[in-house]
């Protein structure tokens, strides 16, 4: 079959309506961003953009909020941190490894099952290693549970996943973490950085425990990767991650060409680049509707731009971002302080259907303060007369959801008055 021929406008319009991120037409402006969702009160519309989106990347960096709350509140108007936490206490999410730390919809556990295995088989020895504080440790969440991990108290320090020569990381900690990576115990709340924990055997549904035990290896990885599939909508075998397990780069490209076979997956050709996409054939109707609307119908001009974390599920894919919104984006947190371009926690600002620059905030919690380290508006974009309009208010906006009372620009490439 034929590769679909198609443009970066239409794949990118595509793309943004899978994401939330799509402005509405402007006789539909005035609806929520979320408009597509079925559920009204605010966790149920929480829980449903995850399980639309598949999950949502966790990280505790929070120069303004953590990534995960910057995802949700990107997508959800009056979006509260609350909302997520009240869901992972009642159990109809949980935090494991997908396209990295994620909370993903409990009904997706049993999934995870040859990702916990392998996670078992890693840390065994540095379990064994640990032994009486493991027994410890679980003993207290078989009792107590849940428990935040400052609960546990150990004088021994130890060789943890981010010490380098010294050990420097608690026994109990670092017991915590292996025991999440093996499934053992999991996140069940979270109060700001602290984390809270108990047993898996306590606080996962009996149906998905049992869903586990009995789920079929190759099923599990043929499951994981349609949800890997649905989570990206537009994607390549050449993506290291591809289907959030451990494929070699021949593997990835025979699961490609078994999708084809089977009239799972489409091969699309994108004008002007080189590389070839793939898309699910479910979503080939879809795609085609928005060839006719990218050259008949407007995207809405509200004014709205929307900020995106490093992590969002949109920038995934760095190489999608530079073939399709034609734009080069790197997250520096990294990269030492004299080397940064754009700053520590830039992010990416969206505006219609283009990326069309990037904003390093931070926020002062004690003060109540947002400084605006740079701004740096993309050149195709620097003489657009409705979003050099919009930003100052686009700007305080975004300030004023965050918690700031005051704000401060230190550096931008185009004119702003704050």
């Amino acid at each position: 079959m034929k590769p679909i021929k198609t443009s970066k406008q239409v794949l990118r319009r595509f793309l943004l309506d899978k994401q939330f991120l799509l402005p509405r037409a402007s006789s539909e402006a005035k609806k929520p961003r979320t408009e597509g969702l079925v559920n009204n009160s605010k966790e149920s519309r929480v829980l449903e953009l995850i399980q639309q989106l598949e999950c949502v990347q966790i990280d505790p960096v929070a120069a303004v909020k953590p990534n995960h709350h910057l995802v949700l509140g990107a997508r959800i108007e009056d979006y509260q941190p609350e909302a997520l936490n009240h869901l992972l206490q009642q159990h109809r999410v949980f935090e494991y490894m997908a396209n990295a730390l994620c909370v993903i919809p409990m009904e997706d556990y049993a999934l995870f099952e040859p990702t916990r295995q392998r996670f078992q088989l890693h840390v065994k020895d540095s379990l064994d290693g640990l032994k009486d504080t493991v027994n410890e440790v679980l003993a207290s969440l078989d009792k107590e549970g849940p428990l935040m991990a400052k609960a546990f108290q150990s004088g021994q320090r130890v060789h943890g996943y981010w010490d380098n020569q010294q050990a420097k990381t608690k026994a109990t900690t670092h017991a915590l973490n292996l025991l999440t990576d093996a499934g053992m115990i999991r996140v069940v709340n979270r109060e700001g950085n602290q984390r809270y924990f108990d047993l898996t055997t306590k606080t996962v549904p009996s149906s998905e425990l049992t869903r586990s035990a009995t789920i079929d290896q190759h099923e599990a990885s043929r499951l994981l990767i349609e949800k890997y599939l649905k989570a990206y909508r537009v994607f390549e075998p050449s993506d290291s991650r591809f289907g959030w397990q451990r494929f070699k780069a021949v593997e990835r490209r025979e699961i490609i060409q078994a999708g084809i076979r089977l009239e799972k997956i489409q091969a699309i050709q994108i004008e002007d680049v080189q590389k070839e996409y793939y898309i699910l054939n479910e979503d080939i109707e879809t795609l085609m509707n928005y060839e006719d609307e990218a050259k008949t119908q407007a995207l809405s001009e509200e004014a709205h731009i929307y900020f995106l974390p490093p992590l969002d599920n949109l920038l995934w894919s760095r190489q999608r971002l530079v073939d399709l919104f034609d734009f080069y984006y790197r997250w520096e947190i990294y990269t030492p302080a004299n080397n940064r371009t754009f700053g520590y926690y830039t992010m990416p600002l969206l505006f219609g259907d283009a990326l069309v620059g990037r904003v390093d905030p931070q926020l002062d919690r004690k003060k109540a303060h947002l400084t605006f380290n740079i701004i740096h508006i993309e050149e195709a974009y620097q003489k657009d007369a409705l979003l050099l309009d919009i930003l100052p208010a686009e700007l305080k906006r975004f300030a004023r959801e965050h918690g700031a009372k005051t704000y401060s620009l230190e550096k931008s490439n185009v004119p702003i008055n704050l």
